[in-house]
């Protein structure tokens, strides 16, 4: 079976053309979950700046964890069976994220301005959740990601 070509690139590039942070990586992997990116949009649209501008949880991670559910749940509303097994996977994306950045909040991520006490950048953090998704949600789909820019 043949792999597709990375989408993380994809995912940047939504980035630097105007898409906040969640929003590039959600509409990077939405239409393979059955989601038009027109809605995706719409959806992870106040989820940026750490959900709203709140600099909380980091808008990629929150895009990784609506992608989790896409993939995950199995929609059933009057008893759902996947809601543990949906938190356990989304646990582990999490995980996978804090152990390369040491931590999932957008605060600390980016410091106190963004720039001198940075940890990782915005567009370092979209790269990681559309890796983490590539790799943990499409398993065996995707070709490994080699990025442009060693510090990606």
């Amino acid at each position: 079976q043949t792999q597709m070509k990375s989408r993380v690139e994809d995912a940047l590039n939504r980035h630097k053309n105007g898409y906040n942070c969640c929003q590039s990586v959600v509409c990077t992997y939405a239409d393979l979950l059955g989601m038009d990116e027109k809605t995706a949009f719409r959806v992870s649209e106040a989820f940026g700046l750490g959900i709203a501008k709140r600099y909380e949880m980091c808008g990629s991670v929150c895009g990784m964890m609506m992608l989790a559910g896409l993939e995950n749940s199995d929609g059933e509303l009057k008893n759902p069976k996947t809601k543990q097994s949906t938190f356990t996977l989304g646990h582990d994306m999490c995980r996978v994220f804090e152990e390369w950045n040491s931590s999932c909040e957008c605060n600390v991520l980016r410091g106190s301005d963004g720039v001198t006490d940075r940890i990782r950048s915005c567009r370092g953090c979209v790269a990681d959740c559309a890796r983490i998704v590539e790799y943990m949600l499409f398993p065996n789909t995707f070709e490994p990601y080699k990025p442009r820019d060693p510090k990606e």
